[in-house]
């Protein structure tokens, strides 16, 4: 996936969940967060951030913050998405180009988003006509890493648990089922669940995966600009 009308800043503060304040062309500008967690490891003042502008004259903030660079000291920065509506869509494209299949997933007929069974609703459902598969997937974007591990979650998250709870359900009553952890940023050692901050995720996940749900990790090519799945990595539980 692309963004738009990308602009470099500086970040200075975040008055709350859903804004932030920049600094841009010499000019403070209030902006909105396309993430509503806590990222205070990425969002410090002075870091560089990314700006998508918008084509709406009637918004009353100009631009999104998509990206930043995370400072790590005595190191480069580490250029991170934090949109947390681009994991579904990268996640999307990745699958519908088949590229899921060398990690168990089908090339499918059909890719459904938000489709509903029972009282759940789960990210995409899919069915691949030849085989006769069809399965469900909950997709979680990943921008918490700590020494080259990516880390899910960055603060307790119970929807993330019933999410991995219903999957179970699924795959008990016969369909596939997985939990795909779309790694925002390039560089990643493995996955492991954040037990420090989440401990009763860490112990869904192993359930889940105990009961046949693929557990996925895959990170993604970042760009200030773009954002794209390349590569599995190792998932460790």
């Amino acid at each position: 996936m692309t963004y738009q009308d990308i602009h470099a800043a500086r970040f200075l503060a975040r008055p709350n969940r859903f804004i932030a304040q920049t600094e841009m062309d010499g000019r403070v500008e209030t902006v909105h967060v396309k993430n509503t967690g806590r990222c205070k490891e990425l969002l410090v003042p002075g870091c560089t951030v990314y700006l998508e502008g918008s084509a709406n004259p009637q918004r009353k903030t100009k631009f999104d913050l998509v990206a930043v660079e995370k400072v790590r000291p005595g190191q480069p920065p580490l250029l991170i998405n934090m949109d947390s509506q681009a994991p579904n869509r990268v996640f999307g494209e990745w699958m519908a180009a088949g590229q899921g299949a060398e990690l168990g997933l089908p090339r499918p007929t059909l890719l459904r988003p938000e489709t509903t069974r029972g009282n759940s609703r789960f990210d995409f459902y899919w069915e691949e006509s030849e085989t006769g598969r069809k399965g469900f997937v909950e997709v979680k974007g990943c921008t918490l890493e700590e020494d080259g591990l990516a880390l899910f979650p960055d603060a307790p998250t119970q929807r993330g648990v019933k999410h991995l709870r219903e999957l179970t359900a699924c795959r008990q009553a016969g369909y596939e089922a997985a939990v795909c952890l779309v790694i925002q940023m390039e560089g990643m050692a493995a996955f492991s669940p954040n037990d420090q901050t989440h401990p009763e995720f860490g112990a869904a996940l192993r359930e889940a995966a105990q009961a046949g749900v693929k557990v996925l990790a895959v990170e993604c090519a970042v760009t200030p600009d773009s954002l794209t799945m390349t590569k599995p990595v190792a998932v460790r539980l």
